[in-house]
């Protein structure tokens, strides 16, 4: 956008900044100047506007020349004269439908209008700046647009129907021909500014050709009104029509402005086409305007924020020199009230403050620092200290760890048998389908199986995650989980009991394992309980073969809150072994269904308190019978045993041995 230098020196008398450091300090305080232009005595300062969506008041040159005299600490002269706001009662009534799209619109009337080309000092500062001059009423609404940032438009009264203005939403099937000659269908979505008969204007966006002035217009209504923002960018964008009223009426623009847009056109009028006269007085009709809270700043809190030292004189000064309004509430505490230009959306917080402040005090006056920030150390999480160390312990065990969603089908429910009405429901799934929590990991792994089994032929994964359940008059409750699942598409599945086995081992030393009825989802033969320090933890089974078509998947589900809770026990030191251990193995033959683990107690058992580790070495099967074969280390704090002591315990683990 381009802002005429004289212009600002006009609204700023004294200004005595030459143009280019007028434009060095605008860069430096608002906004990024592109470049300058030398047009005929004047200069033109080029302003890249895109950089100030958030200051709809510096799309005016009083706006920037209010900017350059808090950065020059010039005073700045007000253009407008209310009190040239005639009196009494306005001879058109404004109707408006929404105040939420138009919150307020304010018009005058004129009459003995003469229309004629502008005077050459218009033409020319309208010129400079890249408008083109059209007749002298036209202009003025121009002019005020570019030093007020307020839009305006003149009607020819003449060809407006009824004394009412309608600002109203189109009707459906509602066409206008605007001001650049083409035609535009409307839709309901479109705000637009009407008369009795039909839409006389596109509301914020651009006038009518029925109702333009023309050189044989006598009497006008002049219109300063005030548009929603996102409704006229709606409409602009749907229309595929951008004009200088659009860009700045989507800024968000200051309801106040209406009122000294009329009053700074009254004077210009009087000037251009004498014999002017005004018709009755002003029509004003608006929503609440609402004056926004004073905010609370803190002298302290901005030297904190800022990094560098400010005087409360300073802070006050800068603010005021900024036409905010500012009382000391305590020493170094002060209540500021934000101006309605400021106030649409652009100041709300003390931060907002805090930036204004630190650009008129320059941000190069600021030395760079690191900030400092004091580190503490978090209060320990032992859960997540466990947890950790699980899933270390797994993916030792070279399992690869996978996220599931917490959210289930209820196919996926129902092939576990699960009861739905036990889940608790989602009130807005993230995905079709998906309308329940899991109670279950199960679900989720047996989904990761088959998706992986199409291409791996062996994998082993495991997740650690919360199982919800639902409980009556309470929030759910959520208890942490660990599932482990290996698969393989070749063999009888065998290998992956005993690897998931020892995983358990790993997790808890001196786990057990007793078989169990399978549930219906489990291999019939293969579903045993896991038992630690006399209670139950979890399963370990193979899944039933429908719900794996190729290949075998056996999976471990363990309750992690009941091993946390196992698992904190005192811990005591003990000594490495002095004296070196003796080891024998043993073969016992017994029925082909035995449980290695019944055998291996009655063993340990035999061997006494001597013994130092039972390992389980293999088994070998003959019809139905079966050998085992265990390795017996066996030793004494205090010694090493001798041969015959070895032997006692051997016969002792013999004797012990089934029949």
């Amino acid at each position: 956008m381009r802002f005429s230098y004289n212009w600002i020196r006009e609204l700023v008398p004294g200004l005595d900044a030459e143009p280019a450091e007028l434009m060095r300090l605008i860069t430096m305080k608002t906004a990024e100047c592109e470049g300058l232009e030398r047009v005929g005595a004047d200069t033109v300062i080029e302003v890249d506007n895109k950089s100030l969506t958030h200051r709809p008041d510096l799309w005016g040159h009083y706006g920037m020349a209010r900017e350059a005299a808090a950065i020059m600490h010039g005073k700045l002269r007000d253009p407008v004269k209310l009190d040239l706001l005639p009196k009494g009662k306005a001879p058109v009534e404004i109707a408006i439908e929404d105040f939420a799209l138009c919150p307020r619109y304010s018009a005058l009337v004129f009459e003995n209008v003469t229309v004629r080309p502008s005077p050459m000092w218009l033409q020319d500062r309208l010129k400079s700046i890249g408008l083109n001059a059209i007749n002298n009423i036209v202009d003025v609404t121009n002019y005020v647009m570019s030093e007020l940032a307020q839009p305006m438009h003149a009607f020819d009264a003449a060809k407006l129907h009824g004394p009412t203005i309608f600002v109203r939403g189109a009707r459906a099937g509602e066409q206008i021909v605007a001001l650049n000659e083409e035609s535009y269908n409307l839709s309901p979505a479109n705000l637009v500014i009407a008369d009795a008969e039909a839409p006389i204007a596109l509301a914020g966006v651009i006038g009518g050709l029925h109702s333009a002035i023309g050189s044989d217009t006598k009497r006008i209504v002049l219109e300063s009104a005030n548009f929603q923002a996102a409704s006229v960018r709606k409409t602009s964008v749907a229309l595929k029509l951008r004009t200088d009223a659009s860009m700045r009426f989507e800024k968000s623009q200051d309801p106040l402005s209406t009122v000294r847009g009329l009053a700074r056109a009254v004077e210009l009028l009087a000037e251009v086409s004498p014999g002017i006269r005004l018709v009755g007085g002003l029509a004003d009709s608006h929503g609440e305007l609402k004056t926004p809270a004073p905010i609370e700043l803190s002298v302290d809190w901005l030297k904190a924020k800022l990094g560098r030292e400010l005087d409360a004189r300073e802070v006050r000064s800068i603010l005021e020199s900024l036409e905010f309004g500012v009382r000391e509430s305590a020493p170094g505490r002060f209540l500021v009230t934000v101006p309605s230009w400021r106030a649409t959306k652009d100041i709300s917080i003390k931060d907002d403050l805090l930036e204004e402040v630190g650009r008129m005090v320059g941000y190069e006056s600021i030395t760079p620092q690191a900030p400092l920030i004091e580190s503490v150390v978090p209060p320990e999480d032992a859960s997540r200290k466990y947890l950790r160390r699980v899933r270390n312990m797994a993916t030792a065990q070279g399992f690869t760890e996978v996220y599931n969603y917490s959210f289930v089908t209820e196919e996926m429910a129902r092939a576990f048998h699960m009861n739905l009405e036990e889940h608790v429901g989602v009130a807005n799934p993230i995905a079709s389908g998906q309308t329940l929590l899991r109670a279950s990991l199960l679900p989720a792994i047996l989904k990761n199986i088959l998706d992986n089994s199409r291409h791996l032929g062996t994998f082993r994964l495991f997740e650690i995650g919360r199982e919800i359940h639902a409980r009556d008059g309470a929030l759910p409750e959520e208890v942490p989980h660990f599932a482990a699942a290996m698969y393989a598409r070749e063999g009888d599945g065998r290998e992956s009991l005993f690897e998931l086995k020892r995983l358990a081992e790993c997790l808890m030393d001196g786990c057990q394992l007793r078989p169990a009825t399978a549930r219906a989802f489990e291999h019939p033969e293969r579903a045993a309980i896991i038992a630690w320090r006399s209670e139950e933890i979890g399963r370990l089974f193979e899944l039933h073969p429908s719900l794996v078509s190729k290949g075998r998947a056996s999976i471990l589900d363990l309750d992690l809150g009941r091993m946390e809770k196992l698992d904190q026990r005192e811990r005591r030191y003990e000594a490495i072994r002095r004296f070196p251990v003796s080891s024998f193995d043993i073969t016992v033959e017994a029925p082909l269904r035995a449980l290695a683990g019944d055998i291996e107690q009655k063993l340990a058992g035999a061997a006494g308190s001597d013994l130092v580790e039972i390992k389980f070495l293999g088994e070998y099967v003959r019809g139905e019978r079966k050998s085992v074969s265990y390795r017996l280390s066996v030793g004494a704090w205090d010694r090493t045993l001798t041969s015959e002591e070895v032997g006692v315990i051997h016969d002792r683990v013999m004797a012990a041995v089934p029949d």
